[in-house]
């Protein structure tokens, strides 16, 4: 199985976030696109998208916007 390149490979809802996991700006691109232009990273966010859990992007977008969401 080859490496996830997280700098150029295409990412979907479904790409799994790997220990290999960077915050690049592939990832910010695309997690704006989902997010919204209002998307940022935070060290605690940062912090539970590398928790060793398995997750994939979607779940990360998932997990932004509940904690985001305009009340």
């Amino acid at each position: 199985m080859t490496k996830f390149d997280w700098h150029s490979d295409p990412i979907t809802r479904q790409t799994p976030v790997t220990k290999d996991y960077r915050n690049t700006q592939n990832v910010r691109r695309f997690l704006r696109s989902q997010c919204g232009n209002d998307f940022r990273f935070s060290r605690p966010f940062m912090a539970w998208i590398k928790n060793e859990t398995e997750t994939t992007i979607g779940d990360v977008v998932d997990e932004w916007n509940k904690g985001n969401k305009k009340r």
